[in-house]
């Protein structure tokens, strides 16, 4: 099979869908790897990197979708990408299909097979191609929102682990997931006075094992979301809802109950966002305000520490990867029902469940298309 990887062109978007090592890996395996020129400079990985480890090196991307038989990515295809899918041609990347229709017309009306990252599952029940960029933002999400926090970044100027003789700074997490449990670890570890909530009995009882006294648990209903927003410094949106567009869970009418200077990171803004003022930002222009309140919505978050990203998804994805060439994507999805969660589309079709509910489409299970 010839596998293809281009240059991330979303604003600030460093990571590559695959590492000179993955490229070696598939070429070990009999497969021809293409890569556009200058696509891992971003990981500081630079064509002679590829070429030793056996790639052939393309000058522009065109070419790349050209020739592929499959096209390796981070990031969902932007406008310009999306024209060069054809027929057939297998995309793996991450997608993000339920808020974005134009997206998920584009690749419906392409004919390619769209396998998207982060409905991938495991036997256990998660979401193992997802997980790794979770852990990031969930990590970078206290960064972001203690430097915005700082006054010359429009917040109140507050220090999140405050210093002696001064409080700390108040943090609500929404969402106990992988996204949460990880801003829950750095923002303990910075000494803040953190709050996560969650709607499930499992998760609340690990999250309270874990943390002990360093983090407090509450059971996510209405009341007590609308308390925590109310007394927070920083909000972190952590909520998922695999497939589907994030339930909007802090109203514009929340925001008012905020004090002014406040910030509110939604790490859940690539389905949509959990917070109803949220709109996508990026990173050269990552903030806005509405009602005194400071967003931070990038949704591209680890792509501002590509290399590590970079790293940590190729982990995951590459045993994906070589089975789709080794075997051809039906044979791999036939085999293999995890990695059959994650197609999305497929020879125009909707093939996602959620996806199609939230977008309006007629559902096709994937099985169909595997016989």
């Amino acid at each position: 099979m010839i596998i293809g990887t281009v240059k991330e062109i979303k604003n600030h978007e460093y990571r590559v869908g695959m590492t000179p090592e993955s490229a070696a890996e598939l070429e070990a395996h009999g497969h021809s790897v293409l890569v556009e020129s200058g696509a891992g400079l971003g990981i500081g990985a630079d064509d002679a990197h590829y070429e030793k480890a056996g790639a052939t090196i393309i000058n522009d991307a065109a070419a790349v979708f050209e020739k592929a038989d499959m096209v390796v990515k981070v990031k969902e295809p932007l406008a310009s990408e999306r024209a060069m899918l054809r027929d057939g041609q297998i995309l793996f990347t991450y997608l993000h299909l339920a808020p974005d229709p134009e997206q998920t017309k584009d690749l419906v009306d392409s004919g390619a097979v769209c396998i998207a990252y982060e409905t991938v599952t495991d036997a256990s029940g998660g979401l193992p191609l997802l997980k790794p960029m979770s852990q990031v933002a969930g990590r970078m999400s206290i960064h972001a929102g203690a430097s915005t926090l700082e006054k010359g970044n429009g917040g109140r100027g507050i220090l999140l682990g405050g210093v002696p003789g001064v409080m700390p700074g108040k943090v609500c997490i929404i969402g106990g997931g992988v996204v949460g449990f990880n801003a829950a670890q750095m923002a303990t570890g910075l000494g803040a006075d953190v709050t996560i909530l969650d709607r499930s009995p499992e998760v609340l009882e690990k999250l309270g094992t874990h943390f002990e006294a360093r983090a407090k648990t509450r059971f996510s209903n209405s009341a007590n979301l609308a308390e925590c927003v109310a007394e927070a410094d920083l909000v972190i949106g952590a909520v998922l809802i695999p497939g589907a567009a994030a339930p909007k869970l802090v109203s514009r009418a929340m925001l008012s109950t905020m004090k002014p200077g406040s910030v509110l990171v939604d790490v859940a803004i690539d389905q949509g966002g959990c917070f109803e003022t949220s709109k996508a930002t990026t990173h050269s222009d990552p903030t806005y305000v509405v009602d005194g309140v400071v967003h931070y919505c990038v949704a591209n978050i680890p792509g501002a520490v590509a290399r590590t990203s970079t790293y940590a998804l190729n982990n995951v994805t590459l045993p994906h990867m070589t089975r789709i060439a080794d075997n051809g994507w039906q044979a791999a999805l036939k085999a293999d029902e995890h990695l059959r969660n994650g197609l999305n589309v497929c020879a125009g079709k909707v093939t996602y469940e959620a996806v199609a509910r939230d977008l309006g489409y007629d559902y096709v299970p994937a099985d169909d298309f595997l016989s």
